[in-house]
């Protein structure tokens, strides 16, 4: 399958960038940002159903691993990211367990139900979310940070988005990530800043 798509892709002329990720928000929000400069892959789409070990204690460490099991196994340049919350009244967590923060097979409902638990009574609701991306182009590689400043609402505000966007409250907008239209959060956000420092260092 993969080569098939491969053929394709050449076909069409643009530039093929497997992201390291199966998850249907993250490919949109990638694509998106990333345009027609390039064709963003999907782990599905180049054969790997793997469940990749993410064992590192920070967010560098987990994208790097990721980045660097699809390399090993598939042959193929990539990029992979990991993504946190960082909330300060909870001493920097959930952080690098941010998407199992309720547990190993946890919903996105099931985190911010937690996450509501956690903070409640709490008057310090300072948060950030932070992206870190990892690069592997050429024998070498580099990686990219994202952040956005924000804080923990009482209560879930909008439909859109995935994850914590209902309870985080960005910043800069007063609104939460799921309050805000695809194109007004990738505008500001954390994966939006991290995979734009990628297209920036990849049009060079």
């Amino acid at each position: 399958m993969k080569f098939r798509y491969y053929r394709d892709m050449e076909k069409k002329g643009l530039k093929k960038l497997v992201f390291a990720s199966n998850n249907k928000h993250k490919l949109a929000e990638a694509r998106a940002i990333l345009g027609d400069k390039f064709e963003v892959v999907s782990l599905e789409e180049i054969g790997c159903h793997d469940e990749i070990p993410e064992t590192a204690e920070t967010l560098e460490g987990n994208a790097l691993i990721k980045a660097r099991w699809v390399k090993d196994k598939y042959g193929f340049d990539c990029f992979a990211d990991d993504t946190g919350l960082m909330v300060e009244a909870l001493d920097g967590a959930p952080g690098v367990y941010s998407a199992r923060y309720a547990g190993e097979h946890c919903t996105f409902a099931d985190n911010v139900n937690k996450m509501l638990r956690e903070m409640s009574g709490k008057e310090n609701r300072k948060a950030y979310f932070a992206t870190v991306i990892a690069l592997i182009l050429n024998g070498q590689t580099y990686t990219f940070e994202g952040k956005v400043d924000g804080y923990i609402a009482t209560e879930p505000h909008g439909e859109g988005g995935f994850g914590y966007d209902p309870i985080f409250i960005a910043e800069e907008s007063g609104r939460s990530f799921a309050e805000m239209s695809s194109e007004e959060k990738n505008a500001i956000s954390h994966r939006g800043r991290a995979v734009r420092k990628l297209a920036d260092f990849l049009s060079k």
